[in-house]
């Protein structure tokens, strides 16, 4: 087996389906999907029983609504070669496994493969993108990781703990798990890649009432990230300052909600970097294959 491909659910469907038809597009053979269901109800029996004929799908059940839990739980049931994390809104273009195949097949030092997120419209989706290709390392990880774009050979999967389940969604920290997980993998000197042209389609974010809501839990999770791994300074104040700017340029404008917005996530930062978690370099025990 080559990939297992993680997808935490919790609150979606035909989402879900979307997402198994664009990797049956994928035109492999060697992959398996496992879902980490944590609905209530049995919303996806129906998507189980459509696509487990045509595709390796196994469907866990979990009662705790955390999307890291359910990540380590599907990690450690994981058989592939190759282990991702997609959102289960996701898509995937045409040929995204085989270009990832391609580069661990390339390179055996190779420890870790993420790339942008895409815009359904075209283009690159929301957030900072470095606009080159290159290893990744403690300044440039801010800017080129996303959980649903994250590969790794499974051994470096289990051999780091897996995501921190004290953050991502479900958690106080909502945000940065990735930069995290691979903030773990420089440190132990492995090699980690971006890849500019390694798309996966995902809905842009938008300034939402829900988004104002989260913004300070996200904030908290990416300042904590960026202290505890020790992120150069000058990072950690741009990301301090970045929003601040946002809150002038919205107050300017009379955008109040965006300027609420951005607040809330320079409240959630600044916090982040402060909280007691962020002192202590994180450290998690190796995940164990279940039987």
């Amino acid at each position: 087996m080559r990939f297992s491909l993680i997808v935490a659910t919790l609150g979606r469907d035909r989402d879900v389906a979307a997402l198994l038809d664009s990797l049956l597009a994928q035109g492999r053979s060697d992959l398996e999907v496992i879902i980490v269901d944590q609905n209530e109800d049995d919303r996806l029996g129906p998507i189980e029983a459509a696509y487990a004929p045509r595709l390796p799908l196994r469907r866990l059940r979990s009662s705790i609504r955390n999307a890291n839990n359910a990540r380590n739980l599907g990690l450690r049931h994981a058989r592939g070669a190759i282990v991702t994390f997609p959102d289960d809104d996701c898509l995937y273009p045409p040929g995204v496994l085989d270009r990832v195949d391609a580069a661990f097949a390339t390179d055996p030092s190779l420890q870790v493969l993420t790339g942008p997120a895409a815009s359904p419209e075209g283009g690159l989706g929301s957030g900072r993108w470095r606009q080159e290709s290159g290893p990744i390392d403690l300044a440039t990880v801010w800017t080129s990781v996303i959980e649903f774009n994250i590969f790794l050979r499974r051994e470096a999967a289990l051999a780091l703990g897996g995501f921190d389940e004290g953050m991502g969604p479900g958690s106080p920290f909502g945000s940065a798990e990735g930069n995290d997980l691979v903030c773990r993998a420089i440190a132990r000197g492995w090699r980690a890649q971006y890849d500019r042209d390694l798309r996966i389609i995902h809905p842009d974010k938008s300034l939402s009432d829900v988004a104002v809501e989260r913004a300070e839990r996200y904030g908290r999770g990416l300042g904590l990230a960026l202290r505890r791994n020790g992120a150069p300074a000058r990072m950690c104040l741009t990301f301090l300052v970045r929003p601040l700017g946002g809150v002038a340029v919205s107050l300017l404008r009379g955008r109040m909600h965006d300027a609420g917005y951005y607040w809330m996530t320079f409240r959630g930062r600044l916090a982040g970097m402060m909280a007691p978690e962020a002192r202590r370099a994180p450290s998690l025990p190796p995940l164990t294959e279940s039987a």
